[in-house]
């Protein structure tokens, strides 16, 4: 393919996609270096064998699929033209993306509820370690939050339409990836220390 021959506006969308692709990428192999040192770390004398996520973060990972249904009804609804829809589903998610965000934080009262701390004297690593990864987790979707935020207004102004959704296909990219980064990170709490020991 000749890439000199495309449009300016083609060329700029290409770029905008690569750039987004390489955060996705470098934030990929972060949290891959996070969950290798646990595993590393779960050879340790101390580490908790018998640890149970709390009920708060199952609930949240329902609500983070949820999320991504409904971004993916917004992203068909603004390709048929129902600008409608489209707006009703973005608001949705952004209250889906804000309630996983509460769940976490009471997944964490939960934590501590039940004998276990984060920090201090009476942490132990594997809490830290779970802290660790919901924390960085949380941080980015803080960060798809506001992109969301970002997508709603330009939807308020009517600027996506079917042949016009680059920065709400950016937006549900990104949304997506937080989403399945903590389904991957839900399901490995639950299996890595049947699969390690």
């Amino acid at each position: 393919m000749d890439y000199t021959s495309q449009s300016e506006q083609t060329k700029i969308a290409r770029s905008k996609k690569m750039m987004l692709w390489f955060g996705i990428i470098s934030l990929s192999m972060m949290f891959a270096g996070l969950t290798s040192a646990y595993i590393v770390s779960s050879e340790r004398r101390d580490w908790l064998r018998d640890f149970e996520l709390p009920q708060a973060f199952y609930i949240s990972t329902f609500i983070i699929i949820l999320s991504s249904l409904t971004m993916l009804v917004a992203k068909q609804a603004v390709k048929t033209s129902k600008k409608g829809l489209a707006t009703i589903m973005l608001l949705l998610t952004l209250g889906l993306g804000i309630a996983f965000v509460v769940y976490q934080f009471i997944g964490f009262d939960q934590i501590i509820a039940n004998g276990y701390f984060f920090t201090g004297s009476e942490s132990t690593v594997t809490t830290s370690f779970i802290y660790a990864f919901v924390i960085s987790h949380i941080v980015h979707v803080a960060a798809g939050l506001i992109v969301l935020l970002v997508v709603i207004v330009q939807q308020l102004r009517r600027k996506y339409t079917k042949d016009q959704m680059l920065g709400l296909s950016l937006g549900a990219t990104f949304w997506h990836f937080v989403d399945i980064l903590w389904v991957y990170l839900f399901l490995f709490f639950i299996f890595a220390d049947d699969l390690i020991h």
